[in-house]
């Protein structure tokens, strides 16, 4: 087992979630991992009533699920993290949540790994009540990347924030995406030529707003290619929540409701408010021909 926010899967991550399941295998174990949701900084943030001070998320929780079973996890314990949670002290959290819960035999955690009220459990204490509970402790460096340098979520949520999906890929070890299911819009895309495919996206996503060049996945054999706005529709809603917006190139389906998942290929340029309606759509027409440019030149 091992234990973290895990948030974006990132390449560290990974070495943590291999070192489990090979271990697992190895003892006829079951690979688990316990996460926590929301993530605990976003509760303290909220509780302390400046909810803009929790983190950005770089994957919604469903996306983490996905990533964290696609790396081996056969069990995936996902914890409300609440006042209970928060105020358990170290050794009931080792004893009712590790032992008594989940009959825990063998834990991975990171050097600097804390728990418990006030995070006031340390490896020392994992260790103590370890010998005494029938289980082991194992830690884990820092994975570094190919210049040397720390992986972390924080990292990714900066390469993110940026724009920069060279650097977030590097990190993630694949390219970033977003998946979700279809939903209604306002309808506004198929009366100026450009129709779209709209996902709901959590407010503190992590990704910058702009247009992209992307490609969909899960609708059609193949992927689709097209081009996307994350954002908040300034030119036409004044009080929007943040929305992932792409219209497909050529390709016109009834995607509804369908579970789908859209992967950023290359940053365009920053959403803008324009004065009116013929303004967007010359926008729209550029960021096309972007695209069109993109796919002509390196395919799908």
């Amino acid at each position: 087992m091992t234990i973290g926010n895990f948030d974006g899967v990132h390449l560290g991550h990974q070495a943590i979630l291999e070192r489990v399941r090979a271990h697992a295998d190895e003892n006829g174990l079951m690979p688990t991992v316990m996460t926590f949701h929301p993530h605990p900084r976003a509760f303290f943030a909220a509780r302390a009533g400046r909810p803009e001070l929790g983190p950005a998320l770089v994957s919604p929780l469903r996306d983490k699920i996905q990533l964290l079973h696609r790396h081996g996890m056969q069990q995936i314990v996902l914890a409300r993290f609440d006042a209970r949670l928060s105020g358990m002290t170290p050794e009931d959290f080792i004893r009712h949540l590790l032992v008594e819960g989940l009959n825990t035999r063998w834990l991975l955690v990171g050097e600097d790994f804390r728990y418990g009220h006030k995070r006031a459990g340390d490896i020392g204490l994992l260790r103590r009540m370890g010998e005494q509970l029938g289980f082991r402790i194992e830690t884990i460096a820092d994975v570094p990347d190919a210049d040397g340098r720390r992986i972390s979520s924080s990292e990714l949520r900066l390469a993110l924030s940026q724009g920069n999906l060279e650097r977030a890929n590097n990190l993630l070890g694949h390219p970033y995406s977003i998946s979700g299911h279809v939903g209604h819009g306002q309808k506004l895309g198929r009366t100026i030529g450009y129709r779209t495919l709209n996902h709901k996206v959590p407010e503190n996503c992590a990704l910058r707003n702009g247009v992209y060049i992307v490609q969909v996945h899960g609708l059609a054999e193949r992927p689709l290619p097209g081009v996307a706005s994350l954002g908040v529709r300034p030119t036409v809603t004044q009080a929007g929540r943040r929305v992932l917006e792409t219209h497909l190139l050529d390709c016109d389906i009834d995607a509804y409701g369908k579970l789908s998942s859209v992967e950023f290929i290359r940053f365009l340029r920053d959403e803008e408010k324009f004065p009116d309606l013929p303004s967007l759509i010359a926008a729209i027409d550029d960021d096309v021909r972007h695209a069109r440019d993109h796919f002509a030149f390196h395919g799908l």
